[in-house]
């Protein structure tokens, strides 16, 4: 079947014979030819079967045993799931206790209830009642977390390879030869961009692993690492979030030679940023999806017009509801975790029209907001962190397209100090995982009825709050080097 994980591996034979040097992972220690593939999956498949692993955690760095491992498991159709690296020590216990991990890969298993194995690399643990999964899953995407108990997204085994079929389809002229995974593999989209795309077409998979790249933490990144790594890979293809894209194209006064094609999503992109980056040379593309839909939806190609966040993959149909909410079919999830199977069409949040062919987005049904380093947060779930603290009676966080998130501070009484409102902040964002942490924030009057900016039953109203300060929630200003600034 087209898009399947068979057919994935009768590409993989085909390229084995027809090119077995021919790299096919490379991490920047090690390389692996097409010719090597077969024996290394196969070595990792007999090691699962050996363990007993039927739902598997994959928490390792960016590198050849992420691929390998993962190839594996898709392989045998066992489950899938990739840990996000920046989720905290409570996201971690929520994951495996309602996916019913029963093995490990990588560090920090011991701490989550995991035993050693005979082999190094696996470890496990008995889980007595299994909770139950949607039929066919093979892979638990958890979101980065619009709250502290991120759902988890259930595909099957069909809906990434499909996503990744249309995907080499649409790049295929550009003759891809070396994609570098900039993002954490455990991110779908770069787990089906970065992997299984250079795979597909017989190309090579760049996987160094993510410090080597200037990320520090899920929100932090040094460019020049990055620019480093690609002179050190010379990659024609790359995956980029808006904060990456705008960090490079700051550090850099022109675009690496071999880019030939450059994928930016993840959160809104900046017309400006999109143009300030073709000027100096990026080749880079816009494009639209979401998890629930095993990643990329719509994309705009080289060749054509820039529109929107382009034309719907060849997989994939959108349609836009009464109110404009766009709405999706093809390579779909299964079902949320522990919820109902969903149904034909997914539902995306976003709201759309059609720019001709082409899908243009008008914003978010919902009040989450998307990072420029792609990471959901609902606002909701840091400010009752903020609030919880004695000495803030009210806050809202702002971080729609930021590179760090701001909050505007009530204090609960007027004559504390900054320095008290600076503790709080800081105690709150201890109990957070970093990419929902507040890193700048001021000061500001209470939100109330009579100002429009509070309901009457103590709801913040967020357009009435954002217009009063949108000049200081959107300045354009650098980096708190504390944390937190007043």
């Amino acid at each position: 079947m087209p898009g399947s994980p068979e057919a994935l591996l009768e590409r993989l034979a085909r390229h084995a014979t027809d090119g077995p040097e021919r790299p096919a992972l490379d991490d920047g220690h090690r390389r692996l030819g097409y010719g090597e593939l077969a024996t290394a999956l196969e070595d990792r498949r007999r090691r699962l079967a050996r363990s007993g692993a039927r739902r598997v955690a994959l928490a390792l760095d960016n590198g050849l045993e992420w691929a390998l491992w993962d190839l594996a498991l898709l392989r045998d159709g066992r489950v899938a799931v990739p840990v996000p690296a920046f989720f905290s020590d409570a996201q971690r216990r929520h994951l495996v206790a309602s996916a019913g991990l029963d093995a490990w890969i990588g560090p920090g298993a011991e701490a989550l209830g995991f035993s050693a194995t005979p082999d190094p690399s696996i470890a496990t643990r008995r889980v007595a009642s299994r909770p139950a999964l949607h039929a066919g899953t093979t892979r638990i995407t958890f979101t980065s977390g619009t709250s502290g108990t991120p759902k988890g997204v259930c595909l099957d085994g069909l809906a990434p390879l499909t996503v990744a079929e249309s995907l080499a389809t649409v790049v295929e002229p550009l003759g891809i030869e070396r994609h570098l995974a900039m993002l954490p593999l455990a991110t779908l989209l770069e787990n089906i961009g970065g992997l299984y795309v250079p795979l597909w077409l017989g190309a090579t998979a760049c996987l160094p692993a993510v410090a080597e790249l200037g990320w520090q933490g899920a929100s932090g990144f040094d460019p020049r690492r990055a620019l480093a790594a690609l002179e050190a890979f010379r990659p024609h293809s790359l995956i980029l979030v808006p904060q990456l894209l705008q960090a490079l194209v700051a550090a850099s006064p022109e675009a690496p030679e071999s880019l030939r094609f450059v994928a930016v999503g993840g959160a809104r992109v900046a017309a400006t940023l999109l143009e300030s980056a073709r000027d100096v040379g990026w080749p880079v593309f816009e494009g639209y999806g979401l998890s629930e839909c095993a990643s990329v939806v719509c994309l705009n190609r080289p060749g054509e017009a820039a529109r929107g966040v382009g034309r719907p993959l060849p997989h994939a149909r959108v349609r836009l509801a009464a109110d404009g909410e766009v709405q999706v079919r093809g390579a779909t999830m299964l079902g949320y975790l522990g919820e109902p199977a969903a149904g034909d069409w997914q539902p995306s949040g976003d709201l759309g029209h059609w720019a001709g062919e082409a899908l243009a987005l008008d914003g978010r049904r919902r009040e989450v907001f998307i990072t420029a380093y792609g990471r959901n947060v609902d606002p909701q779930w840091v400010e009752g962190e903020l609030c919880a603290r004695p000495a803030i009676a009210q806050a809202l966080v702002f971080g729609e397209a930021l590179a760090w998130n701001r909050a505007l501070i009530v204090p609960a009484a007027p004559d504390l100090d900054d320095a008290r409102l600076a503790a709080a902040v800081a105690a709150a964002n201890a109990g957070l995982p970093d990419y929902a942490r507040v890193q700048e924030w001021r000061r500001c009057t209470p939100f109330t009825p009579e100002s429009h900016q509070l309901t009457a039953n103590g709801r913040l109203r967020r357009d009435a709050i954002h217009d009063r300060y949108r000049d200081w929630l959107l300045a354009s200003r650098p980096h708190p080097e504390q944390g937190v600034t007043p």
